[in-house]
């Protein structure tokens, strides 16, 4: 029985690859994957792989150096791969490219994901969009077509920082025993983890300290808040890049139930907002009021308005989850 990867690239000889906007673990580490591995064992079909800029403690991947961040040819693409993205909006730029392409395959993991490829390998229940590519690449004879310890190092990377390092409701035994035999190709999997999931920039160090001393309890304790305007972030000359793990660690306060962390993006009037819950609020269904989404323990959006608007916003929309 012929594999999805083969099917999807029967007679194909130029594709395009790309992942959301703002790259997390998971957006580069499958991407990364995909791309190194069809041009591996693939290599007559020529491949674009499209990302925004990407956080340094990424490029040890080596095919990272491949990514192209803006368009590349007027040629139309045979086929479009979008991985961990729920719809052409959230592929930036590539999005644009991705639509003139003459089909599309998407493979992802999210709820929110609007089965928008031409053909889609969805799976909300798997650990992360590095899990369901194993899955193809095993579909192709791992015996056949190995894992290499370069492939192994993008998807280790990816469900370690969509599972945040296995402690996610999401990982299950078969995330595991992917895991383990990703390690078996003797990748180093402590640098992996600590240098790109908990190692962090001064700035991004006192950024957090910035989130925690200035975050507010609501409803009882449950909920806890953390904000940020563009004030902030020029003075700690941070980006949106500094952000990342402030959700998070807002959330392990105890007896809180829902984070929510919002921070005004370069344009004024223009905010992320992240949603983080422990176990019976759908973070998703509140992103999704707001035209965002993700998962039920994890999802964002894009507001406008005031610092104060967007917050109550999210507020009410939580208070009625409680």
């Amino acid at each position: 029985m012929k594999s999805r990867l083969d099917s999807w690239l029967k007679d194909k000889k130029h594709i395009g690859i790309a992942g959301h906007v703002r790259p997390d673990g998971d957006s580069v580490g499958s991407t990364s994957a995909l791309y190194a591995y069809i041009c591996l064992y693939y290599p007559y079909i020529e491949v674009d792989y499209y990302l925004e800029e990407i956080p340094d403690s990424f490029n040890f991947i080596k095919a990272t150096k491949e990514i192209k961040h803006s368009k590349v040819s007027d040629e139309t693409l045979d086929l479009a791969i979008a991985l961990d993205c729920g719809s052409y909006d959230r592929l930036g730029f590539a999005g644009d490219i991705f639509k003139e392409a003459k089909s599309l395959a998407c493979i992802d993991h999210h709820i929110s994901n609007e089965s928008f490829g031409d053909v889609n390998y969805i799976d909300p229940k798997s650990s992360s969009t590095c899990e369901l590519v194993y899955d193809l690449f095993a579909e192709n004879d791992l015996e056949l077509r190995p894992i290499t310890k370069e492939i192994a190092e993008s998807l280790y990377m990816g469900i370690v920082h969509d599972t945040g390092v296995f402690q996610y409701p999401s990982t299950s035994p078969k995330t595991m025993n992917i895991a383990g035999k990703l390690m078996g190709t003797g990748i180093d999997f402590y640098k992996i983890i600590n240098e790109t999931f908990y190692e962090k920039t001064y700035t991004q160090t006192r950024l957090l300290g910035y989130g925690l001393e200035t975050s507010k309890l609501y409803f009882d304790n449950k909920v806890i808040t953390s904000v940020m305007d563009r004030d902030v972030f020029l003075k700690y000359k941070a980006d949106k890049n500094d952000v990342e793990g402030v959700v998070a660690n807002i959330l392990k306060c105890k007896g809180v139930e829902v984070a929510i962390f919002i921070y005004e993006t370069e344009e004024k009037g223009e905010f992320k907002v992240s949603l983080r819950s422990k176990k019976y609020v759908d973070c998703n269904k509140i992103a999704g009021k707001f035209g965002g989404g993700g998962h039920k323990a994890a999802a964002g959006c894009s507001m406008s308005g005031t610092m104060e608007q967007v917050l109550d916003l999210i507020l009410n929309e939580v208070k009625k989850e409680l």
